[in-house]
């Protein structure tokens, strides 16, 4: 079989055909160790040795390839440098161990090459992608390319002082990213940005906009462009779409050069069932289950890992160490924790295997997850890993030594519905269901959440955030800056998907870019101009992040005003006694001489107001702020008595007692 020539500008490094010579098996960087651990569970840099390495043995240049298939029959490597040769370049099972091994002499950067497995059963074989590859062809070639991961760091600063922007008391505002569809150049063909074009575009943007994080959906090889990166086949390759690996490394280092961290998705749970890909590996079922029951995803259709096998645990947590270590990732947002823990999950009845005590949870789906986090928390303690789980389950964020699954942040999918139902209502109506936003409170506080209004509620005909708002286009605007001002006032870290931050009409598409020239109409410019001033006064202030998992750090002053449909709270600092009231007026009714109990008397300073003209609000509000009066409100001795604006957030600050 002959593989599509590549004609990309980097390989040039790549040597010709001729210039190679014919492997000599035997040559191999494992040790007995290497083996012993991979195969025992515990080799969490398994990328060291397995996958594809130029090397120099015995004074020979060349590559070392090793990869694993224990039920293979015969192992050969092929590729551009043999003329895809299925027969010439064979690999050793190194001592019997299931792993094959060899040292090709003259192959070096940019050759092109796959693993051609010979199964002991039934005469199946197949040609397969390289499970530890660090590049792989742009799809929709298939290769993998043998890669060096050499690259001059320059984010030292940040690396050192990364622990203060992971912390539970630092703010945290993420902005979530699709890199194929943030930007295109509509000149050239609506093409996408490579990664270097993104780094200056995408990291001024980030942090004029006063964002501290951005997060990728998922840039692990894949093969599907629709699937938006969470069908992977390459768990150590960047995808090739946007440029080399070392490409997205220079992104990654520009972000940490102007003080943004960087968030990948990570995909444990499941896997396609491409040809060239991780199924059906060496003619059995190697990284998943071989019962559908356990080993199929209804939802994605996709396979799902074998987490009892030791040798899959080596893979995925030698993945997750690697893009922190390699590519100096400062967090995991871990994809579909929720599919992970249930066997059932869904599923109908008698589609699913109970565990050994006739239980739903998916016991060694546990422990792996238990594992990841001690293991990433023990080399890199400075990054976050973040549980994508929908459910009840308890202790997603605990430490493991508690009884938890090891996570330092958890998404807070019920905040999400609650508040996307109850902001969807007609305000008449919204009288009826204060509950969706109050119950919120009762929880808060039982795991480190991050409320995300990401991808997923902007897709599938869902439409945009704006979209979905109720009222005339003046209220869905003024709707949407209230939702994000509930969200930036409210305990826990923000995330948001691109385009919400300027009201974009319609859902969004991976094919083009989000509508940057909407920012031509003032309600846009509006709301682009709220979710900046957000990020700013929530870095700015201590009392809007210090506490975030902390009861102390939230107080309500009233949740029962359901005839109006207001809410009203304080968030408190740990360093300061500065004090930021949050007081929200659902309805498009303005409400004047409102009074909301204080605790200390003094003026209070208006931080931000939704309705402000700058916002293209209607312009209702206080003046900058208001002096409380020795008026018992609330159970408190002072009051402030307020105008509040339709359909607006109000956050005031009082400073230190005064």
């Amino acid at each position: 079989m002959n593989e599509p020539d590549i004609s990309e500008a980097d390989t040039t490094e790549k040597l010709e055909s001729d210039q190679f010579r014919q492997s000599t098996p035997g040559g191999t960087l494992l040790t007995t160790g290497d083996v012993e651990s991979f195969l025992g569970g515990t080799h969490f840099r398994a990328y060291e040795k397995l996958g594809s390495h130029t090397t120099v043995m015995e004074g020979v240049v060349g590559t070392a390839f090793a990869v694993w298939a224990p039920n293979a029959e015969d192992v050969r490597v092929m590729g551009d440098f043999n003329g895809w040769n299925k027969v010439s370049h064979a690999l050793d099972n190194y001592a019997e161990s299931g792993i094959w091994s060899g040292f090709a002499p003259g192959i070096g950067q940019g050759a092109h090459y796959k693993y051609h497995i010979v199964s002991r059963y039934n005469g199946y074989s197949i040609d397969k992608t390289d499970p530890f590859g660090f590049r792989q062809q742009v799809p929709p070639g298939t290769a993998s390319v043998v890669w060096d991961l050499n690259y001059a760091w320059g984010d030292d600063e940040w690396m050192e002082e990364r622990k203060q922007h992971n912390t539970g008391g630092a703010p945290i505002a993420i902005y979530e990213v699709h890199l194929g569809s943030w930007m295109r150049v509509p000149e050239e063909g609506n093409r996408w940005l490579t990664y270097r074009e993104l780094a200056p575009k995408l990291a001024t943007y980030v942090q004029e906009m006063g964002f501290t994080h951005v997060e990728f959906l998922p840039i692990t090889e894949h093969p599907f462009y629709g699937s938006w990166g969470y069908q992977p086949t390459g768990y150590f390759a960047p995808t090739s779409r946007y440029g080399r690996p070392q490409d997205f490394m220079h992104l990654v280092d520009y972000l940490h050069h102007r003080g943004i961290g960087v968030i990948l998705d990570w995909v444990p749970s499941h896997f396609p069932a491409d040809g060239h890909g991780l199924a059906y590996f060496d003619g059995t079922h190697l990284f998943e289950h071989a019962d559908p029951r356990k080993g199929f995803h209804p939802d994605w259709n996709s396979a799902i890992f074998n987490y009892t096998r030791n040798e899959v645990r080596s893979f995925l947590i030698s993945s997750a160490i690697f893009w922190l270590e390699k590519y100096h990732v400062d967090g995991l947002r871990v994809d579909g924790v929720a599919s992970m823990l249930y066997l059932d999950y869904s599923r109908n009845a008698g589609g699913w295997i109970p565990n050994r005590f006739g239980g739903r949870e998916n016991l060694e789906a546990i422990d792996f997850l238990r594992q990841l986090n001690q293991e990433v928390a023990h080399n890199y303690p400075d990054v976050l890993t973040i549980a994508e789980e929908s459910t009840a389950w308890p202790k997603v964020s605990h430490p493991t030594a508690e009884g938890g699954l090891g996570f330092g942040m958890k998404w807070d999918m019920g905040w999400m519905h609650d508040t996307l139902s109850y902001m969807k209502r007609d305000p008449i109506h919204r009288r009826h269901h204060q509950g969706e936003l109050a119950f919120r409170m009762v929880y808060a506080h039982s795991e480190n959440y991050v409320l995300p209004l990401s991808h997923d509620e902007v897709v599938h005909g869902k439409g945009s955030l704006f979209g979905q708002m109720t009222g005339n286009e003046w209220q869905k605007y003024a709707n949407l800056r209230l939702l994000l001002g509930y969200m930036y006032a409210q305990p826990g870290k923000k995330l948001l998907f691109m385009g919400a931050e300027f009201a974009q009409w319609p859902e969004w598409s991976h094919e083009s870019s989000i509508e940057w020239h909407a920012l031509n109409h003032p309600f846009h410019t509006g709301m682009h101009r709220w979710v900046k001033d957000l990020n700013h006064v929530y870095q700015a202030e201590p009392a809007l992040h210090e506490l975030d998992f902390h009861p102390d750090g939230f107080e309500w002053v009233d949740h029962s005003d359901a005839k109006h449909s207001t809410l009203s709270f304080v968030r408190k600092a740990r360093a300061t006694d500065d004090l930021v009231l949050v007081v929200l007026n659902f309805t498009p009714v303005v409400r004047q001489d409102y009074r909301i109990g204080v605790s200390r008397g003094g003026f209070w300073k208006e931080l931000l107001n939704s309705d402000a003209g700058d916002y293209v609000g209607s312009g209702q509000g206080n003046q900058g702020g208001k002096s409380a009066e020795s008026f018992r409100m609330h159970s408190r001795p002072y009051s402030l008595r307020l105008t509040l604006p339709p359909l607006c957030a109000l956050f005031f600050v009082s400073r230190g007692g005064a």
